[in-house]
């Protein structure tokens, strides 16, 4: 299944937890796997704390710190950063599928990560019976 997510900032977190979960109910399948991949090399997938707002935003911060947006970056585009940043959190995530429901921590969600925004981005979801 391919879905598409436009964003509206340069850099931001979307939380695409109930995107997965539709996903999942669609197909069925009660028990396996799901993963969820990004074609992007300036966009990740990660998951993490969807309890506080605050969190992704001290994500970003210290990904910022990190990796500045500004930085003596040789690549021309302008966006080593967000090439940095996509390479820490990574193209995918696989999460178990249990009696239906996503095998989640009570405080985690699904998280689309946007580092060269605003732009029209795909992400790919591939679930697999168990």
């Amino acid at each position: 299944m391919i879905y598409h997510i436009r964003t509206i900032k340069n850099q931001d977190f979307y939380d695409i937890t109930s995107i997965v979960k539709k996903a999942v109910t669609e197909t069925g399948i009660k028990d396996g796997i799901v993963m969820v991949f990004v074609p992007h090399t300036t966009a990740g997938v990660t998951i993490n704390e969807d309890a506080d707002p605050d969190v992704i935003t001290d994500i970003i911060s210290g990904l910022n710190q990190t990796y500045p947006v500004k930085g003596q970056y040789l690549h021309m585009e302008g966006n080593s950063h967000a090439h940095l940043k996509a390479t820490l959190t990574g193209s995918s995530c696989t999460v178990i599928i249990e009696n239906g429901s996503l095998m989640l921590g009570t405080w985690q969600g699904i998280y689309f990560c946007e580092f060269d925004g605003p732009r029209s981005r795909s992400i790919f979801v591939k679930i697999i019976k168990g």
